[in-house]
């Protein structure tokens, strides 16, 4: 591809638009040396005289005329792209999550978002992993844990209800746990960072403590999810991160002990961006979900 050098197009169109070196050297904030020299660079480039210099002002050559508009055309797309582009990070409020809150609680809301902020774009990016704010793009995140990281603002959207799940095919013939204690029995999946949860389950369920890590381990809750509905055991989830399964029948509860978690899913960010207008209608708008 045969591309000029793209500042002397830029000065050869400004000198073209006001038939003068000084003018266009004022406007681009440069000498009327400077001008002439780039109107030299890109004459010797394309190997044709674009101006024929005159006593007091300068005139197109003929070629000139005809290379005109198109250069013109291309700075105006690319001055157009520019600023849409630059519009476009404005307006886009990038957000990290754990997997299970994406696709079980946040995903699902925001066509209600886009229906009352028009204009605002969402970039979800999900990791199992704390994002560093200092060292990303990223505006906000959901944290799970107890509410209390250093330099972050937190606020609570969810706190978590604890239920057992299972798949249906599990219950055929009544063939599902007719008790608590009865799950000592059975296979028990787990997720590895959130080993916690059987503990509060079974403690609200009134049963000692004994060893779960006999069960099949998952790094994420999505993994223990689709292994729940393939039938390979029993799991321990937030109630609030499977309304959609519950509602098609792929997860049902076959036991109605809920317990309350330690620990809950929070809206953070750095405190130094407490007032700053992306975080401002984010945070407003999923508390308010979250509330809902």
């Amino acid at each position: 591809m045969s591309m000029p050098p793209l500042n002397a197009v830029r000065t050869f169109e400004c000198a073209a638009r006001h038939l003068s070196f000084s003018r266009a050297a004022a406007e681009l904030h440069v000498t009327a040396s400077a001008v002439s020299h780039q109107i030299k660079s890109l004459e010797e480039y394309l190997g044709i005289r674009l101006f024929l210099r005159k006593t007091r002002q300068v005139e197109l050559t003929p070629e000139a005329e005809t290379y005109l508009p198109a250069v013109r055309t291309g700075l105006e797309q690319i001055s157009e792209a520019t600023r849409r582009l630059m519009n476009r990070q404005d307006t886009v409020i990038r957000i990290n999550v754990a997997p299970a809150i994406a696709g079980g609680w946040l995903i699902p809301r925001l066509y209600h978002f886009y229906n009352t902020h028009a204009g605002i774009e969402i970039e979800i990016t999900t990791s199992m992993r704390l994002v560093d704010f200092t060292r990303s793009d990223v505006d906000l995140a959901v944290r799970y844990g107890k509410g209390v990281w250093p330099d972050l603002k937190s606020h609570l959207m969810i706190q978590e209800e604890l239920v057992l799940i299972c798949s249906p095919k599990l219950l055929v013939n009544d063939q599902g746990p007719k008790s608590a204690e009865a799950l000592k029995r059975l296979p028990l999946l787990h997720v590895r960072p959130k080993i916690t949860d059987w503990q509060e389950w079974f403690a609200a369920a009134g049963i000692e403590p004994f060893d779960l890590e006999k069960g099949i381990g998952f790094q994420s809750s999505p993994l223990m999810l689709d292994a729940v509905e393939a039938g390979l055991g029993y799991g321990i989830v937030s109630r609030h991160l499977i309304q959609q399964e519950l509602a098609s029948g792929r997860i049902v509860i076959p036991l109605d002990i809920t317990a309350t978690g330690s620990n809950g899913y929070y809206l953070v960010y750095p405190e130094s961006r407490d007032n700053d207008p992306k975080v401002v209608l984010f945070r407003d708008w999923v508390l308010g979900q979250a509330r809902g």
